[in-house]
Formats: C-alpha cells, sequence, structure tokens
C-alpha cells in the first residue's frame, strides 16, 4: 500500500504534460500561465517534502502520510471542478504537497519491516517514483482523448481516497516523538529559500538567465539561505538538523542525488520530443503522445523491476557501490541515445526505448540506494527529516534540469516544413550538447557515490 501510495503522488507530476498544449484554451489564460500549472507542482512538492518528513517524526509518519493523500484528493477535486486558471493552479499546489508521501513511506518502513527484508523494502518504495512518472503519460493521454479532462482529475481523487483508506487500515502507525515542538520560523524560512533557488531554475529558460528577476531571485536566495542556516543551527527543535547535512556520507549521497535527479528529468524532457517531433526534422519520429508515451512507458517498470537488484548489490557490496553502478547503468543509456541520434542509421523507436529502459534500469539501482545510505547515518527520530532532505536533493537536481536542458534545446532550433506549417524543432547538435551534458552528470554522481566512506558510522555526530 505504501508504493501505491507512491505512485499515485508521483503521477501527480506527469499527468499534466499532456493537458499543457489545450490549458490556455481550457481555463482562459495564456501559455505563460498555462506553464504554472507544472512549475506550481514541483516547488509546493519540493517545499512540503522535508517538512512532511519533520513532521512524521514529530506526530507520527502515518498520520502525516494520510495528510499527504488527503491533500492529492482534495487537489484532484478542485482541479477536476475548475473551470478558470485560479483554481486549477491551487488544486495543482495541493495536489504537489502529497510529493512527501515517498519520503515519508520510505521512513515508515524502516519502522516497521525486519532488517533482514528493509534493503528490498525501501527500494521498491523508491521505484514507485519511476512507476508513476512512466505510467502518467499514457494514463493522461488515454483519458484526456477518449473521456475527458476532467475525468482524469476525477480518477486522481479516486485513486487517492482508495489509498489512504488502504492505508489507514492496514499501516501501523510508527514512533513519534510528541515532545518536539515544530519550527515554524524555519518553516518559512525553507520555504522562502527553495522559492528564491527553485522558482529562477525551473524559468530561467523563459525569463532569460541574466533578467533581472532571475538574478534577484537568486540573489535572494543567497541572503535568505544564509539567514536560515544561522537561525537553524541556533534553534533547539529545529525543522532540519542542519549539522548533519555537513556529515560526509550525508552530504555526498545529496550531491549525488542532485545529479541523478537532473539525470532523471533530463530523460522525461528530451525523449518525448525526438518522439513527437515531425518526421521531417532531424531525428524526429512523427509519434502521437499516446503512442510515445507507450514507447516510454516501460523504463518505469525496469525502475521498478531493478530497484530489487540495487538491493542484491547493496547486501554484498554495500550501497555506495549501488549508487555509483547506478549512475554508471545511466550513463550507457544515454550513449546508446547518443549513438542513435550521431550515427550514420535512422534514429529508430527502438533505440529510444532501449535508452530510457537503461536510464530506467540506473534510476532503480540509484534511488533505491540513497535511502539505504541515508539511514545507515541518521538515528531513528530523524529519519523522516533525513529522507525528506534528500528527496528535496532530487528535487532541486530535476528543476536545474528543466532549466538547462530546456535552455539547450532551444539554443538550436531548426525549423522544418510539414503540411500543417513550419515547425520549429531542436537541431541535432542540441540534442548531442544535451547528453553530453549528462554524460558529465553522471560521471559526476558516481565520483560523490565512491568518494562515500565504505564504513559510514552508525549514527552522525552531532558536532559535525
Amino acid at each position: 500500500m505504501l508504493c501505491a501510495a507512491g505512485i499515485v503522488v508521483a503521477l501527480m507530476q506527469t499527468i499534466i504534460v499532456p493537458l499543457i498544449p489545450q490549458l490556455p484554451g481550457m481555463l482562459g489564460t495564456t501559455p505563460t500561465n498555462a506553464s504554472w500549472t507544472l512549475t506550481i507542482t514541483l516547488l509546493v512538492g519540493a517545499v512540503g517534502t522535508p517538512i512532511a518528513g519533520r513532521l512524521g517524526d514529530m506526530f507520527g509518519k502515518r498520520r502525516v502520510l494520510l495528510g499527504t493523500m488527503a491533500a492529492v484528493a482534495l487537489g484532484s477535486t478542485v482541479c477536476a471542478l475548475a473551470t478558470a486558471f485560479l483554481p486549477f493552479l491551487i488544486g495543482r499546489g495541493l495536489q504537489g504537497l502529497g510529493i512527501g508521501a515517498i519520503a515519508v513511506g520510505i521512513s515508515i518502513l524502516r519502522d516497521i519491516v525486519p532488517a533482514v527484508r528493509l534493503g528490498s523494502a525501501v527500494g521498491t518504495m523508491s521505484a514507485s517514483l519511476g512507476v508513476g512518472g512512466a505510467l502518467g503519460l499514457p494514463f493522461a493521454a488515454s483519458i484526456a482523448r477518449h473521456v475527458s479532462w476532467h475525468a482524469l482529475f476525477w480518477a486522481c481523487a479516486l485513486a487517492a481516497v482508495v489509498c489512504g483508506a488502504a492505508i489507514l487500515r492496514s499501516v501501523p502507525e510508527g514512533p513519534a516523538d510528541p515532545g518536539g515542538s515544530f519550527d515554524a520560523i524555519g518553516t518559512v524560512g525553507l520555504t522562502a529559500v527553495l522559492t528564491f533557488v527553485l522558482l529562477p531554475l525551473s524559468k530561467a529558460a523563459e525569463w532569460g538567465w541574466t533578467d533581472p528577476l532571475t538574478l534577484g531571485l537568486f540573489a535572494a536566495f543567497v541572503v535568505t539561505g544564509a539567514a536560515w542556516w544561522r537561525y537553524e543551527l541556533r534553534t533547539p527543535n529545529a525543522l532540519i538538523d542542519v549539522r548533519t547535512l555537513l556529515h560526509r556520507p550525508i552530504l555526498l549521497t545529496n550531491a549525488a542525488s542532485i545529479a541523478t535527479g537532473f539525470a532523471f528529468y533530463a530523460m522525461q524532457m528530451m525523449p518525448i520530443q525526438l518522439l513527437m517531433a515531425p518526421e521531417q526534422s532531424p531525428a524526429g519520429l512523427g509519434l502521437g503522445m499516446v503512442a510515445a508515451s507507450l514507447v516510454l512507458m516501460p523504463s518505469g517498470l525496469v525502475m521498478f523491476a531493478f530497484s530489487r537488484v540495487s538491493s542484491w548489490i547493496t547486501d554484498r557490496r554495500g550501497a555506495r557501490i549501488s549508487l555509483a553502478v547506478g549512475a554508471v547503468v545511466i550513463a550507457g543509456g544515454y550513449l546508446v541515445l547518443l549513438l542513435a541520434i550521431a550515427g550514420p542509421w535512422t534514429v529508430h523507436w527502438a533505440w529510444i526505448l532501449a535508452s530510457s529502459a537503461l536510464v530506467g534500469a540506473g534510476l532503480g539501482i540509484a534511488y533505491s540506494a540513497m535511502p539505504a545510505l541515508i539511514m545507515a547515518v541518521v538515528p531513528v527520530e530523524q529519519t523522516g527529516e533525513a529522507n525528506g532532505v534528500n528527496a528535496l536533493m532530487r528535487s532541486v537536481g530535476t528543476s536545474m534540469a528543466t532549466a538547462v536542458v530546456a535552455m539547450v534545446l532551444t539554443g538550436a532550433t531548426v525549423v522544418t516544413a510539414t503540411p500543417a506549417g513550419p515547425v520549429e524543432t531542436p537541431s541535432t547538435g542540441a540534442y548531442t550538447a544535451t547528453i553530453l551534458l549528462c554524460l558529465v552528470v553522471c560521471a559526476v554522481a558516481a565520483a560523490c557515490s565512491l568518494a562515500i566512506p565504505r564504513r559510514p558510522a552508525a549514527e552522525a555526530p552531532r558536532d559535525c
């Protein structure tokens, strides 16, 4: 049931993608405003994930998990009933609150699963992110095309309600620390810090990297980040124990998480454009949304399956080796895509299927190793908080991919004549540059993984 909850909240990140071209007409708004329906979920999810982890440690993880399911159900209902832009945006923000369910679910597993099965259980829970992301595109495209976009959100609301009821019935409540106080000022500060960094990262391709608004938000991030860090260091019962973030295993794991999150979302953004680009364009295949989504769907299923491989490697070689192997396998997937585009042959959908499947396998191995590395060095009472921060690092990586990949792909384009009129698509050079960038990111993830100490201490030092 925890994995089912993870799949449901992961769906929230991708179900909107097939609707984006239609949203301006559906909601009576501009294309620029419509893009916020994707950005708001990312921002709210990034802010809410570490907060959900901390609340779970304090008041009970199952209670917080039920709260995330309620937020998804409410947000989906608001979206289903919306006929204007603002209510729809609010609904998408409420859906974003559910993204913290995966980090909270991983923390619950530490409380209720026997140690001998914890590695495989955590790996499966982590991989639910890939399953939800992979199923989201064909699921959304099919329902929106053959029924209605309102039915899509009603289905999401129903799924969240069913998951919530099943969790209430089958998942036991773990330990909590009700004596702690909630750090409201730290929460507001973290919200500001993350907003000031994730917003310009996700919108820089649209606004421009040198735009005063982009630069101003980055400057605000530096100032508020320094102030928030100083405050958290001096506050008892802080929202996040920032001292543990400097502990070498946690620091390197979070760095690898950012790089892996970048590689994950780049594979979400680039292949769909190749598959749907007109056949007359460079490397274009001219597939529709549903067909293109079906080509990419197996990657999520492969990711789910390879979470068990990660557990096998971790048991024999350690989680740091699992994380490094995952990064190398992801790089192999990008090499296949590079061969498909740069080679003398015509690009075929089978190349993209193989590439995305390899990336999915690597993500399944890497994402499953991250919680194991985190839980090896933090006390039980900080499990939710630490996993929430690690999930946040992945969100930072995906935000960076959103901005950087969009900038590279739109930086070199070609105009192709089609029966429907001229269409602007990325050039072959833009695709190649994006793949090379992702290979560098994979190398960084592998290097950070191998730099993690072989036998980390059982608990992070309080004075590190």
